[in-house]
């Protein structure tokens, strides 16, 4: 596949990334610095990564909860029959009050075209602009406090600046089991056995990924209980999407968005009433991983730099949002 100029990038190629972004020895993956302002309620005892950030916001519980049916038992696919997609909150942060965070140029972009396209996939979209930790919290809750038993899913997506663990509002860091733990069952009844999506767009460290060239070879490689009720774990039917793996840089275009965003975008545009959710991704991570490239050619260090998406997902049932209209 050749790779246009528009695809690879130019010399506005950014990094979403803590601390200054003139390059990679300018920035720190510190989780300690003066404005982190609330970490997990468990102390990091699962570690860092989406699945022990989901852990480290519950201790051991002994408590019993209840939410209604909203699948049969080992139905395939989830049930997207009802009367509204639902939510999708898009948190855009371009601009912040940490000294050491630049403005995220490329980023109103990203949002523009994951609104558009949400929309033409039937959701409800709010967008929030550069929300300090206590104003996303308080749009967080809010929806988490909504009614969302005619609502096929939740959507949450956080373009912004991040390290290893963290993100960034406009005025302070986060962990982000602190956005997740709020649609959980227990704290969001009506969302139980739904799909809750998660995307973000933010660095995830400092690393590099200068990648590796392939080259072609001569050679062939060939390798009856449905109605009943039942229980699922608290942390089932999450998915989260993340820009890049644990570590790693983000790169974003300062004109034409995030890597990650442009791919999405492009991949829900065209495919997003058609394939289901983790085909659609895999398509994705193809899109960051083979058509995309840092073109810095006055910072060596960053140039004809890599990157891939890093997807964790808790759906216990095949996500597919096709038509609207057909599906009720």
């Amino acid at each position: 596949m050749s790779v246009s100029e528009d695809q690879v990038g130019r010399t506005n190629d950014l990094i979403d990334a803590f601390g200054s972004l003139n390059s990679a020895s300018g920035s720190s993956n510190s989780s300690s610095g003066g404005y982190y302002t609330g970490a997990s309620s468990s102390g990091g005892t699962f570690g860092g990564g989406a699945i022990g950030q989901l852990a480290n916001g519950f201790g051991s519980s002994y408590h019993s909860y209840t939410a209604n049916m909203v699948a049969d038992r080992h139905a395939a696919e989830y049930n997207m029959r009802h009367k509204n997609r639902g939510m999708a909150l898009i948190f855009n942060h371009e601009n912040f009050e940490v000294p050491t965070l630049k403005s995220r140029a490329g980023t109103n972009v990203d949002c523009e075209n994951l609104a558009r396209v949400l929309k033409q996939l039937d959701f409800d979209v709010k967008v929030f602009k550069d929300c300090s930790l206590k104003q996303l919290k308080q749009h967080i809750e809010w929806a988490s406090q909504q009614d969302h038993r005619d609502n096929d899913c939740i959507l949450v997506a956080i373009l912004s600046h991040g390290e290893l663990g963290y993100i960034y509002a406009k005025d302070a860091q986060y962990k982000l089991d602190q956005i997740w733990s709020y649609f959980t069952p227990q704290h969001c009844p009506s969302l139980g056995g739904k799909p809750k999506l998660f995307f973000i767009q933010a660095c995830q460290g400092d690393r590099l990924d200068p990648g590796v060239t392939m080259k072609r070879i001569n050679r062939t490689e060939t390798d009856g209980e449905t109605s009943m009720s039942y229980k699922i774990p608290l942390h089932a039917d999450f998915l989260i999407a993340y820009s890049t793996i644990p570590g790693f840089y983000s790169w974003r275009n300062t004109t034409r968005g995030s890597w990650f965003m442009q791919s999405l975008c492009a991949e829900l545009a065209a495919n997003g009433k058609r394939l289901d959710i983790l085909t659609l991704l895999t398509f994705v991570c193809q899109r960051v991983a083979v058509d995309f490239e840092s073109c810095t050619p006055d910072n060596p260090e960053m140039h004809q730099q890599k990157q891939i998406p890093c997807i964790t997902t808790m759906l216990t049932r095949i996500l597919r949002f096709g038509e609207k209209g057909a599906l009720r």
